[in-house]
């Protein structure tokens, strides 16, 4: 492994989405994962979505330079395994139930004692304090109470999901910069490993711009609003003539002259009512109306090159089939090559961010359970007879 965090051990005790997003992110930089799987099934995103001769296509993704080791945490014997780990590790990822590790002797106390230097990231619905701690939560949860999901969709339409595991994710990216920073500190020599306390609820809050202070000193409560950006004109998705859809920007005052002329509409261009913001967020349906009716006139193609020579930020909405083709995507090697068991080959996402000197890889697809058992255990010190009969008695496979 090569990386920046190249030297760095991180233990994933998660499975699904959020811990294991954060650890692959953390794995594409260099950083040592070793990702603990309940022997038999293991982590069950290896059978979600879309499956490839049997395995999720997602796993070998989510996966990617992770070493499983399969560990049975009911055995006593497994639960010592895990502490001789986390002695020897830097960062230890999980997202079970606020007080599961704790019933499994691997709490916080029992950790940080057998390790001063780790930092353990903890990822859970609510936190790991307050009254709602205890209630289970996922990232469709974490949506609904952090406030993304009351704002999303149609005016007077239900509220609607973004697509996507939006607030397992936005958790995985709080939980790669809360580790980080603490490691950092560990690294410096200004202190000892902490607890990373990761809400989902909370890192959906976090993103939810200035929600707050409009509700508390405006009494505006933001609502569903489609493809426009309230408060901001014109910014909104619009129909092509051909079936696509754009996303046009024409919201600060000389992009929104420009955009006014080149849809042929010098009228409004030089209409002093519309020369600041707020005087064209008070006629916001006139203006997305003469929008809609120069792009729906014209095919996407056409949109986009008048736009583009305008220059004014115009996107076209991409499905899958649009990003694997872009030529864009290709030149920035965020659409990669893998090579899956069998010997299919397959696209794969790349990865983001792009570090000029110390850049993240792709060393191997999400492994098979176990694969690295023997090897895991092996550099503990447990010789082969050990670690055979660990496997017998179900300790480990």
């Amino acid at each position: 492994m090569s990386g920046p965090l190249q030297g760095l051990r991180v233990i994933e005790i998660g499975t699904l989405i959020a811990a294991p997003f954060a650890a692959r992110m953390m794995a594409e930089f260099g950083a040592e994962v070793i990702k603990i799987e309940a022997p038999g099934a293991g982590d069950p995103i290896r059978k979600w979505r879309k499956l490839h001769e049997g395995t999720s296509l997602w796993w070998y993704l989510q996966s990617r330079n992770k070493k499983s080791i399969s560990i049975n945490l009911k055995a006593p014997q497994g639960i010592a395994i895990i502490k001789r780990l986390a002695g020897s590790a830097d960062v230890l990822i999980e997202n079970l139930k606020p007080g599961a590790l704790e019933k499994l002797g691997l709490g916080w106390d029992v950790l940080h004692a057998l390790n001063p230097k780790l930092t353990m990231v903890r990822i859970s619905g609510y936190g790991q304090t307050g009254p709602y701690k205890d209630r289970p939560g996922f990232g469709a949860i974490g949506e609904a109470m952090g406030g993304i999901r009351y704002t999303t969709g149609e005016p007077g339409r239900p509220p609607a999901r973004v697509g996507i595991s939006l607030g397992d994710s936005l958790a995985s990216l709080h939980a790669v910069m809360g580790a980080l920073m603490s490691v950092l500190r560990v690294k410096s020599g200004q202190g000892q490993g902490q607890m990373v306390d990761v809400s989902l609820v909370e890192s959906v809050f976090n993103v939810m711009e200035s929600l707050v202070p409009e509700y508390d000193l405006l009494g505006h409560v933001r609502e569903r609003s489609g493809g426009a950006l309230p408060g901001i004109a014109p910014s909104n998705t619009y129909p092509t003539r051909d079936g696509a859809f754009v996303v046009i920007g024409g919201n600060s005052n000389p992009i929104f002259k420009r955009l006014m002329h080149a849809i042929g509409r010098a009228d409004l261009a030089d209409d002093p009512h519309f020369e600041q913001n707020d005087g064209r967020v008070a006629q916001v349906a006139l203006l997305d109306a003469a929008i809609a009716g120069w792009t729906s006139n014209n095919p996407i193609a056409t949109v986009l090159a008048t736009l583009e020579q305008a220059s004014v930020p115009v996107g076209r909405i991409y499905s899958v089939a649009d990003i694997v083709a872009d030529p864009h995507y290709l030149a920035r090697d965020m659409i990669l090559t893998a090579e899956l068991p069998g010997g299919a080959t397959v696209k794969m996402p790349g990865i983001v961010p792009k570090l000029s000197e110390t850049p993240g890889q792709v060393n191997w697809q999400g492994p098979a359970l176990g694969a690295h058992t023997s090897a895991v255990l092996s550099e503990l010190g447990l010789d082969d007879a050990e670690i055979q009969r660990l496997k017998d008695e179900g300790v480990v496979q």
